[in-house]
């Protein structure tokens, strides 16, 4: 015969379990570790420079809570950046509309500046894409055929005016430029960006290894037409690059221990657990650090690339 006091610790027993808290994964709890790096890469550059820019690309799931696109926005990483940037939204080398990602920036648009730049390969979807884009309210880069990897500059400026650009917002385009293959000298490299009428650039801190100067970039601050623009630079925090400064060249795969995985189509590239001690005093909170070189040498801002890193580390 079971007595009452039994029968009571068995349905407490079934209510516990059934309300047990589900294991979080490696990819969600890598998650939150890329929104506190990001949070905390703002905060380290805002504290030296209070306006500074900060646009993480890709990852546009780290705006919400736990992850949860259906939920609330998580206000402290929201607070640490100015604009979300993705790529391929609209057409990723063909037609095809990222609806997933699209409801997720139709809501972050109230928040913050969505940037996109996708990857158009067909002359006639060009002017369908400017049209979508502009229909969200989003700022469009097109990479044509040509393009892929962001080594031209367009000889056409979209909405192109001759306002002084201060804050993201004040932007009506944008220039992507981090692989400049085709110019050979660095005064080549300045003078091909001043001349153009872009509101704002995104560009690498080096140019052929070298990296750019304040001076250099007193020179890019001002359009062709007079106004004042934005000068914005690249840095992969997901994602660690051989060619770089910080460059061992004894690393391998696994050594360091936080150099994890092959970055599938980037040989180069090698994604990190980015939450690492070492890993994180290469990219900010020290005078050596990636992210010092960039505000000394006077960035407007950083953009943030492959935030997304959190879900690849486990992922295919």
């Amino acid at each position: 015969m079971i007595n009452k006091s039994s029968i009571t610790i068995f349905i407490v027993l079934i209510l516990v379990t059934a309300f047990k808290p589900l294991k979080e994964s490696n990819t969600t709890k890598a998650a939150y570790k890329m929104q506190d790096f990001v949070i905390d890469i703002s905060k380290y550059a805002r504290s030296i420079d209070s306006n500074f820019i900060v646009i993480p690309q890709n990852g546009p799931e780290l705006a919400f809570e736990k992850i949860n696109t259906n939920g609330k926005f998580k206000t402290t990483y929201l607070n640490a950046i100015d604009g979300i940037a993705v790529e391929d939204l609209f057409y990723n080398g063909k037609p095809k509309i990222d609806k997933y990602r699209l409801q997720m920036l139709r809501k972050l648009q109230v928040e913050k500046q969505v940037m996109v730049s996708d990857f158009i390969t067909e002359s006639a979807a060009l002017e369908a894409v400017k049209k979508q884009s502009s229909k969200e309210g989003f700022l469009l880069y097109p990479r044509v055929n040509t393009n892929e990897h962001y080594h031209e500059i367009p000889e056409v400026v979209p909405n192109e005016n001759s306002n002084d650009i201060l804050k993201l917002n004040d932007a009506k385009n944008y220039l992507y430029l981090i692989n400049p293959k085709n110019i050979k000298t660095k005064n080549t490299y300045i003078k091909a960006i001043k001349d153009t009428n872009f509101d704002m650039i995104t560009i690498d801190l080096f140019f052929n290894d070298e990296p750019l100067t304040a001076k250099d970039l007193e020179q890019l601050k001002t359009k062709a037409n007079g106004g004042k623009r934005l000068i914005i630079s690249y840095m992969n925090i997901g994602a660690a690059e051989n060619w770089r400064y910080y460059w061992n060249r004894n690393w391998r795969l696994n050594n360091p221990i936080w150099l994890k995985k092959k970055y599938v189509g980037y040989e180069d590239e090698f994604y990190v657990q980015f939450w690492h001690d070492d890993w994180k005093k290469i990219i900010y909170g020290n005078s050596e650090s990636y992210l010092k070189k960039i505000l000394d040498a006077g960035f407007d801002g950083v953009f943030l690339d492959n935030v997304e890193a959190y879900y690849f580390l486990y992922n295919k």
